[in-house]
């Protein structure tokens, strides 16, 4: 579907320096960055602004739940080295924020056009989860940014500083990969290929419920799984199958679908022509009770001619792990949002997208 958004192709780049929002909330251990999947999925937005003339590029992210104060374990500059690895042949400049005149200091030293700055953890400031428009305008004005790009689709279902105060206070438009996803999410609500199938998994029903209650009218087929199965839920239309066999530890806790809910809701899966994921369908950190997501994720990501989409959080990073280990693996979308993915699909507004520009 047509995205309804200004975009970062609506923009002439030459000379300008862009405040590209973007979403670097990654896992670290002992320093270094464990899962990469977002950092990779910023640089097409990245390398157009590069490629069409931007002068500089600041990039922005949050880390974690520092709650407002300045934590080392939370810190960027790990991220900033995995970027730079990322980009071998450009110079990423890394700046402590809390330091006055250190953003102008970064933008004079990093190369002429096309330099790369990453800022440090906005959540160190109590500032960006209010939505301050002082810490916006602050930014802003030390930067001398003359766009803002919101390329970070885990947050825009957030009204903070950086996806809404930014947002109100400069031209702003969607980065590649919001675009990307939006595009996607929204075209398997408005305009499937029928048949099509909702595979539902995770702990919550209150979170999922409502996007149950949303493809109810549009889907052929939802499959419910994960603990919200194993809870018992219950069908309120035939077109819902809940798995009811389950792998149990030896507490006797269900921790995953068995092979016969697995198979059966494989059925479906080819037979179908849209198909969404969110949810995984037992513990998959636990290898003994991932077997019912793994034959799920296999099935998907051997299909072809069908659009296959991945719900972020634990389902996206879930299947990434899978890709790494087989290449033949692929989808249409594997989602870096998982809040943002899920509240899309169940027809919640975001805030961060909506503050952009339309077309």
């Amino acid at each position: 579907m047509d995205f309804r958004k200004k975009t970062i192709r609506d923009v002439d780049w030459e000379g300008k320096t862009a405040l590209v929002r973007v979403d670097y909330n990654v896992p670290l251990k002992d320093g270094k960055v464990v899962e990469d999947m977002r950092i990779r999925a910023s640089l097409p937005t990245i390398n157009y602004l590069i490629e069409h003339g931007a002068k500089k590029i600041v990039l922005l992210s949050h880390l974690g739940r520092p709650n407002g104060q300045e934590n080392p374990e939370l810190s960027l500059r790990p991220v900033a080295t995995r970027l730079a690895e990322l980009m071998p042949k450009r110079l990423i400049a890394f700046v402590d924020t809390s330091i006055e005149g250190s953003i102008e200091t970064a933008l004079q030293k990093s190369p002429k056009d096309g330099g790369i700055i990453l800022l440090e953890n906005l959540r160190f400031w109590p500032e960006e989860e209010a939505n301050s428009e002082e810490f916006a305008r602050k930014i802003i004005e030390r930067t001398k940014a003359d766009v803002f790009v919101q390329d970070g689709f885990a947050v825009i279902h957030r009204a903070h500083a950086s996806t809404d105060a930014m947002a109100r206070l400069l031209p702003s438009v969607a980065g590649l990969l919001v675009e990307k996803e939006v595009s996607n999410l929204e075209g398997a609500i408005s305009n499937p290929e029928h048949p099509v199938l909702v595979i539902i998994g995770g702990a919550k029903v209150a979170d999922k419920q409502p996007m149950i209650d949303r493809f109810l009218p549009i889907a052929d087929k939802i499959a419910v799984g994960g603990k919200i199965a194993a809870d018992g839920y219950e069908a309120t239309d035939e077109k819902i199958f809940v798995a009811k066999g389950f792998a149990e530890n030896a507490d006797g806790a269900k921790l995953d679908i068995d092979e016969a809910s697995a198979n059966e809701i494989i059925k479906m899966i080819n037979e179908a022509k849209t198909i969404i994921w969110n949810g995984t369908m037992g513990m998959t950190e636990e290898a003994e009770f991932s077997a019912g997501s793994r034959k799920i994720a296999e099935a998907m990501g051997h299909l072809d001619g069908v659009k296959t989409i991945i719900g972020g959080g634990d389902t996206a990073g879930y299947v990434e792990s899978l890709m790494k280990e087989d290449d033949s693996l692929h989808y249409s979308l594997v989602s870096t949002g998982g809040g943002a993915s899920l509240e899309l699909l169940s027809g919640k507004e975001l805030p961060g997208l909506e503050v952009l520009a339309n077309r």
